[in-house]
């Protein structure tokens, strides 16, 4: 027996375990930021909230159709109305209301409050790429278009003889990454200049709509060294798919060297959005050919002709 339970102990032990890691690869990250770990902490709260409900209801279903079931012998219980139970019943909801509510609004306050930064980046969508602007700051002046990069572009169309497969980050690389100084504090400016975007990277804890015509504002700290990956998080038209975004957050001696490249270097504006990358003579063609076919492909609005010919 007591093999037995030792065993269905190590059985447990092992499933939880695997449960929790396939959990933790599914659920939201904490992330590197204050603000971030505020919100994986209420998420968890409101989780754990959620969990202990479903408990408690499917409990006492379960428990109620089990024990009381016709075949037992069980004769229903005849009432109208509890007037104690209808009051617990409301009390109830309206406290795991205030519990959750208060740390959510002091999280969502943090979240607007676009004070006291350090630095300025305004951020413009594009169909489909972004354009990134330093505002104030030792980089001041500097801007670029980032956009899906090479080995992606030509791995997409399987140019050159690459695969997805041979690609790393495939889909969520850039030619030139956001580069943010480490523990300062980043207020985003966020436009578009044709529809609606959404700039979105997991690890900071939110996602802002870059809308035409209106500036969205924003924040983020963060604290860790490393590079943090994200993508349009809004259907913007035929390439939503392929605007990835990454920042890359260096320690203060290497932010200024690649702020003194851009500045001094080879770095700095980018005045037209980029197009596709260059490819080797023998394989543009091919190249050309299937961008050719993608557009032939796509379908187009048919207007009906009018009586007489005319449309």
């Amino acid at each position: 027996m007591k093999a037995a339970l030792l065993l269905c102990g190590v059985g447990l032990s092992a499933f939880s375990s695997a449960a929790l890691g396939g959990f933790s690869a599914l659920n939201m990250p904490r992330g590197p930021t204050a603000l971030s770990q505020d919100v994986y902490d209420l998420h968890m709260l409101v989780f754990w909230i959620c969990v202990a409900i479903g408990v408690v209801v499917f409990g006492a279903i379960f428990y109620s159709i089990l024990t009381h079931r016709k075949s037992r012998g069980v004769k229903p219980s005849q009432f109208s109305h509890s007037t104690r139970l209808e009051v617990v019943w409301t009390i109830i909801p309206f406290v795991i209301l205030i519990v959750m509510a208060v740390p959510a609004t002091k999280t969502l306050l943090d979240m607007e409050d676009v004070s006291d930064y350090d630095l300025t980046v305004k951020v413009t969508g594009y169909q489909w790429l972004w354009h990134y602007e330093y505002m104030d700051g030792d980089a001041e002046g500097t801007a670029f278009y980032s956009s899906m990069d090479r080995d992606t572009r030509l791995a997409r169309i399987r140019a050159n003889g690459l695969s997805p497969a041979d690609v790393d980050n495939y889909l969520l690389e850039v030619d030139n990454p956001l580069v943010l100084p480490v523990g300062k504090r980043v207020r985003f400016l966020l436009t578009s200049n044709d529809v609606i975007h959404s700039w979105w990277v997991p690890e900071f804890g939110w996602k802002k709509d870059t809308i035409p015509g209106f500036v969205n504002e924003a924040w983020v700290q963060v604290d860790e060294p490393g590079t943090y990956r994200g993508q349009c998080a809004e259907l913007c038209g035929r390439d939503h798919a392929f605007m990835p975004i990454v920042v890359v957050v260096k320690e203060e001696e290497d932010y200024l060297a690649w702020v003194d490249e851009q500045v001094n270097g080879a770095g700095g504006e980018q005045l037209a959005a980029p197009g596709l990358p260059e490819v080797p003579r023998l394989g543009e063609a091919t190249v050309m050919g299937l961008l050719a076919n993608l557009n032939d492909d796509m379908p187009r609005a048919t207007v009906p002709e009018a009586r007489g010919g005319e449309r």
